[in-house]
């Protein structure tokens, strides 16, 4: 791990859905041009997590701050502006819309986005796709356009929430070496990933969720040896 700054920092946050509390005092952090994932199995915090750093959920304490700032304090759309693009499981795209028109939509939080044709170099699927609506692709498609969108606004940093989910073996492998792409080019993702198998080949370290709690982290080179107990509490 670096011995700089963390570009992300969440300490003992804490959150809530109406009286149920979810994190229970969580701390990670996510340094410049790492990749970082997390681990768990469902309903654990992993989801609520990337919420809470984005201000999706209010009831929070504790701290998050992204590049030194404090996010707590800032209004919703602040936390978009600060340069974090976030793509939630169930995509957010506009299913009437056609690709071009979802790529014309998201708004320009930072310099450095990429343009359209810039994105369909990334994504082919998606030249080929362009004057189809969002509901009409397929459910790989739907999730690079998700991520099409983020990567137009500027943000250097993603938060991924199972973008694997359902989505075929071929279409896994394409979204892992898109994000192997993302992070040669400097790219800093957090993702929230059930399949580890899959998250080992782009990630450069875990942190392993249960019960709204950070239980272990470490580095990609440790997975082997965390095997018997990522097998005890994923259930895998």
């Amino acid at each position: 791990m670096s011995d700089a700054a963390p570009l992300l920092e969440l300490r003992d946050v804490h959150a809530w859905y109406g009286e149920s509390h979810a994190l229970h005092g969580v701390t990670l952090e996510v340094h410049a041009g790492e990749t970082v994932t997390l681990l768990g199995r469902n309903g654990v915090g992993k989801t609520t997590t990337l919420r809470a750093i984005m201000g999706l959920i209010r009831k929070r304490t504790g701290r998050i701050a992204f590049e030194g700032k404090d996010l707590m304090r800032l209004p919703l759309h602040r936390t978009a502006h600060a340069g974090i693009g976030f793509v939630p499981e169930e995509r957010g795209i506009f299913a009437s819309l056609t690709v071009d028109e979802n790529l014309a939509l998201p708004p320009v939080v930072a310099s450095g986005g990429m343009s359209v044709e810039e994105i369909f170099g990334l994504f082919p699927n998606l030249k080929e796709r362009r004057k189809s609506p969002g509901g009409k692709l397929s459910g790989g498609e739907q999730q690079m356009l998700a991520i099409a969108r983020m990567l137009r606004t500027g943000a250097r940093t993603l938060l991924l929430d199972e973008p694997t989910e359902g989505l075929a073996p071929v279409i896994v492998q394409r979204i892992g070496e898109l994000l192997g792409t993302l992070k040669s080019r400097g790219m800093t993702i957090l993702l929230v990933e059930q399949n580890f198998r899959f998250a080992s080949r782009i990630a450069d370290r875990f942190y392993l969720m249960e019960h709204g709690r950070v239980i272990a982290d470490f580095p990609v080179g440790e997975l082997e040896s965390r095997m018997a107990q990522l097998h005890d509490v994923l259930g895998v």
